[in-house]
């Protein structure tokens, strides 16, 4: 199989593997440090591989995570894990759909199913906790606009 390279993040919940992806700076490792304070594991930061459906650091980053303002520390880590989702960080503000077309919300890089976010909400970790859920069947994801009965 063919080997993609990717400037991301990955953590692991369960056997789920989240993908964190944003410009430099948009909040990539601290969210995935966030993940990690709430029982994620660490599967790479900075750099991801994906090689026959697994996430993976490159060797030399294995265990890594910047801490921006303290430096690189090494942290437990795990070998690989199979992603499930995309989280795509965008700058707050952004014009992030409120509710996006489920059938056009897959990412074009990976075929994952994609979470658009601002990584600096505080709810950023609790919204990828709801994506997982839908995801692995624990929660399920209504059609647009089933419950909204307020204008808010």
């Amino acid at each position: 199989m063919s080997l993609t390279r990717l400037h991301a993040c990955c953590a692991a919940r369960d056997e789920a593997g989240v993908l964190i992806s944003g410009v430099a700076g948009a909040g990539k490792s601290d969210l995935l440090l966030r993940l990690i304070g709430r029982g994620y594991r660490l599967v790479a930061d900075d750099r991801v591989e994906l090689e026959d459906g697994l996430a993976r650091a490159p060797a030399a980053l294995r265990g890594l995570i910047e801490i921006r303002g303290w430096g690189v520390i090494r942290r437990p880590f795990i070998e690989a894990v199979r992603p499930v989702l995309m989280v795509r960080l965008v700058r707050a503000g952004a014009g992030v759909p409120r509710l996006p077309d489920c059938r056009e919300a897959h990412d074009p890089e990976t075929d994952l199913p994609v979470l658009w976010l601002d990584g600096m909400l505080a709810s950023a970790p609790d919204r990828i906790d709801a994506a997982l859920d839908c995801l692995t069947g624990r929660a399920f994801r209504l059609p647009q606009g089933a419950m909204l009965t307020g204008d808010d």
